[in-house]
C-alpha cells in the first residue's frame, strides 16, 4: 500500500501532537502529501497550524493545513473525500463517560464512515493507570 495523501486531525494538545508526528512520518516514509487539519474556532486553529507548520518545516514534506468548523468527525471525513485522502490518522483520546455514548468518539465514526484507511495512534494509554505515555 502507498499513500500520496496522508490527513491528520489535532487539537494543539500533546496528545494530538503524537498524532501529528507519525502522520509526519508515515508522509516522508510514502513521499506523501500532508493535510493537517484542526476543527474549531478560527483564533486558536490558525495559531495551532502555524505552530505545526513551524515545527515540522524542515521535514522534507509538503504540508497543507486546513480550518475547519462543525463537527470534528464531520468536518475530517469532508476533507478527506474532497482532497482524496488515502490516510486518515488521529490520536485515541477524545471525550469520555456520558458524552462519548451520546455523541461517539471522532476515532470511532471515522472507522465506521471513512472510505480510506484510518490510524488511530495510540496517545493515551487506555487502562486508567496514569494517562499519557
Amino acid at each position: 500500500m502507498t499513500y500520496g495523501t496522508v490527513l491528520v486531525g489535532t487539537d494543539g494538545s500533546i496528545t494530538a501532537g503524537r498524532a501529528v508526528r507519525r502522520a509526519v512520518d508515515i508522509s516522508a516514509h510514502f513521499g506523501a502529501r500532508l493535510l493537517v487539519a484542526y476543527v474549531g474556532e478560527a483564533a486558536l486553529g490558525i495559531e495551532v497550524l502555524e505552530g505545526v507548520e513551524r515545527q515540522y518545516a524542515e521535514a522534507g514534506i509538503r504540508i497543507v493545513t486546513s480550518l475547519l468548523t462543525g463537527d470534528a468527525a464531520d468536518a475530517l471525513l469532508g476533507l478527506a473525500a474532497a482532497e482524496r485522502v488515502d490516510l486518515v490518522v488521529v490520536g485515541n483520546r477524545g471525550m469520555s463517560g456520558p458524552q462519548r455514548l451520546l455523541l461517539g468518539s471522532v476515532p470511532d465514526k471515522l472507522i465506521r464512515r471513512s472510505t480510506c484507511d484510518v490510524l488511530v495512534v495510540r496517545t493515551t494509554s487506555g487502562t486508567g493507570s496514569g494517562g499519557d505515555r
